[in-house]
């Protein structure tokens, strides 16, 4: 809920408004992340949402928010959890920032494992897809994911704001509401917030399961109803600065508290609560050899817990710190450029008899450098490199089951990375990157060995996994002419060594038996991988006259993964998906209509089922008017209007747990 005047400008009406004189003004707000420099056009591709885009595409969780942007794909655990999936690759290679420090959680451990974010929370969402570990370490080697909700305020604030949203509706009866409070002096800024939501169990067409889902013990389920995937998610925040000409400095605490179904295990609740705190401060217009000085550090405190049948079968508690400062130096003959540092600790334990990772201490730190010149008049370069040491330290607490959990792992990894962005003609330009990067491996890809009673898989750690390794590529043709504004870009990534949660064919009971009763094993094994695809995209003025301005936007993406150890394709990988929404806008009034296409996704490996292609049609509209002096927003939101049945490939859960069938929101914002 953005409380600047650009609140009041949607997306559409900045594109349509300024006509012939399209290249006047910077139709793209500046992106921040990756991008401590400030250059206003960046060689990896980006995207930045925010606005009436953010509220009219906001869900629950941050993976169904940006499942409908190009190259980023959802690991749909149901309603209550949901982590974007960028080019094929989740988990540990995504990062998942706030406000540009990692936020200590375990949703990259396991896809039920929500991540601890309510996006109506959040102000901007910024993307940034391929390999951004230079600045942000090895679990950026698939991308970033940026959230901002100036819970510390970084500019100065006069006078009181506020901002306030209700929501009903949907696949599963949301009802939820959230609210903002800003005030300041000019000096002194407070920023406050809360929100809650609850959400029923999800409304599905048909049965949950698939024809390729084994039978339950249960029979088929309810018909038209995706059984133990309802819950309820509460958090709040309060956090204050102190600003002046040339930086400010600021403390925040936030609270994440939820309940929530999994949809895998019909008797399995996941309670989550996350505690955070955050400073950060910045100084500009320094003399000597640094013109700028920014910190970053938070502390995270987190525990979730897996309840079974009204007890608790398994706990896991997350402690630790991330601190980050760079600073920005003078210009060094063509070059300006900055240079930090990073440390991070993390202290996870699992409790419990059905825990399946060891308790874990992780040590990280790391040194950066980023340097960019301008080469000619149209030629950009920029170019860069990350040394990191990371240390994992498992103990298995006398638990048999983790007996190769007994000795510590050390991991050296480096990266480098360039960019270019070549200017063509005003209206094209060519953007391409080139990088190296390492990661080290995590502690459960290195010591899991237990069932997973919330996904009901048994995972299985390998400790003598190596580094993964991959060398990755964009190129990017861009073009703006007033009508058009888009790009087309495709990507190739080379992985030496990839650790991939691949089933294995065999199923095992608790114990780790091998039972044809049994559950699923999933082992993190290091193969060759290449991960190759497209992206395009392109937003097309139609007209302007008494009947309103049209617009339409038009998307796509693909991504092919290959095993190349055994020429099968990775898991969960999105299939072709194209999109397409026609745009209106006239006076108060806005509306949309949008159609989305996924192929089917038969190129999956032999232990894996594949999906059905679908086509869904969606339709919003919104209308804005003022009240004394606040601004409002009405909306209506309906998705998958003719009621198709929709299974994601990128989700584990595809076989019994389908995404939402007809849906339609209704929902009102404010600002004052």
């Amino acid at each position: 809920m953005p409380l600047s005047p650009l609140w009041r400008l949607t997306p559409l009406a900045a594109a349509l408004l300024i006509g012939s004189h399209a290249h006047a003004l910077e139709l793209q707000p500046q992106v921040i992340t990756g991008n401590p420099l400030g250059s206003q056009q960046l060689a990896s591709p980006t995207t930045v949402l925010e606005g009436d885009d953010l509220t009219l595409q906001q869900k629950g969780s941050l993976g169904e928010t940006l499942n409908k942007q190009p190259g980023v794909s959802s690991s749909y655990f149901g309603p209550g959890a949901s982590r974007p999936i960028i080019r094929g690759q989740d988990g540990d290679r995504i990062r998942i920032l706030r406000n540009g420090v990692g936020a200590l959680d375990a949703s990259s451990l396991s896809y039920d494992h929500a991540v601890p974010l309510d996006p109506v929370n959040v102000e901007r969402i910024e993307i940034v897809r391929g390999p951004a570990a230079l600045l942000y370490g090895g679990s950026a080697i698939g991308g970033v994911v940026n959230t901002f909700d100036n819970r510390i305020p970084t500019e100065a604030i006069e006078g009181i704001h506020g901002a306030g949203e209700l929501r009903y509706g949907g696949a599963d009866t949301t009802r939820s509401s959230a609210g903002k409070l800003e005030a300041g002096n000019g000096t002194f800024a407070l920023h406050l917030d809360a929100s809650a939501r609850e959400f029923n169990d999800l409304k599905i067409p048909g049965y949950a399961r698939s024809r390729h889902a084994p039978q339950s013990e249960n029979g088929p389920g309810k018909n038209g109803r995706l059984g133990n995937s309802d819950g309820r998610q509460d958090g709040g925040a309060v956090g204050g600065s102190y600003t002046w000409d040339d930086g400010y400095a600021g403390l925040s605490y936030s609270n994440s508290d939820s309940n929530y179904g999994s949809p895998a295990e019909q008797d399995v609740r996941i309670r989550m609560q996350q505690e955070h705190y955050a400073f950060a401060s910045e100084i500009r217009n320094l003399q000597g050899p640094f013109t700028s000085v920014k910190l970053d550090a938070g502390y995270t405190d987190y525990e979730h817990r897996e309840i079974e049948g009204g007890e608790t079968g398994g706990t896991f508690k997350n402690k630790g710190y991330e601190a980050r400062i760079e600073a920005r130096h003078q210009p060094l003959g063509p070059f300006d450029g900055i240079v930090g540092a990073q440390v991070s600790r993390s202290e996870f334990s699992a409790l419990g008899e059905e825990a399946f990772v060891p308790q874990t201490e992780t040590n990280a730190g790391a040194l950066f450098i980023l340097e960019e010149m301008q080469a000619t008049e149209r030629l950009k370069l920029s170019l860069g490199g990350r040394l990191e040491h990371t240390t994992v330290d498992p103990d298995g607490k006398g638990n048999e089951r983790f007996a190769n959990a007994n000795r510590s792992s050390s991991f050296t990894a480096g990266s480098l990375s360039s960019g270019a962005v070549y200017t063509l003609t005003p209206i094209w330009s060519l953007a391409a990157t080139l990088g190296y990067t390492e990661r080290a491996p995590t502690f459960y890809e290195l010591y899991a060995n237990g069932a997973h009673v919330a996904t009901g898989t048994y995972e299985v750690g390998d400790a003598k996994l190596s580094k993964e390794k991959a060398v990755a590529s964009d190129l990017a043709l861009r073009f703006d002419n007033g009508t058009h504004k888009g790009s087309f870009g495709v990507f190739y990534s080379h992985f030496s060594n990839y650790i991939g949660l691949l089933n294995s064919g065999r199923t095992l009971n608790d114990e780790g038996e091998e039972d044809a009763d049994g559950i699923p094993e999933y082992t993190y094994s290091g193969v060759r991988a290449r991960f190759v695809g497209f992206e395009a995209q392109d937003h097309w003025k139609l007209s302007e006259g008494a009947y309103g301005k049209f617009a339409l936007e038009l998307s796509g993406d693909y991504t092919r993964a290959t095993n190349l150890d055994t020429g099968e394709a990775l898991p969960r990988i999105a299939p072709l998906r194209l999109n397409s929404g026609l745009l209106w806008e006239l006076d108060r009034w806005q509306a949309r209509i949008d159609v989305e296409h996924a192929a089917g996704q038969g190129r999956v490996p032999r232990n894996e089922s594949g999906t059905d292609g679908y086509t869904t049609l969606g339709a919003s509209a919104g209308y804005r008017f003022n009240l004394g002096g606040s601004q409002w927003l009405a909306f209506v939101n309906g998705e998958n209007l003719t009621n198709q049945t929709v299974r994601y490939a990128s989700s584990i859960l595809r076989d019994i747990a389908p995404a939402p069938g007809r849906s339609v929101q209704v929902g009102l914002r404010t600002t004052f």
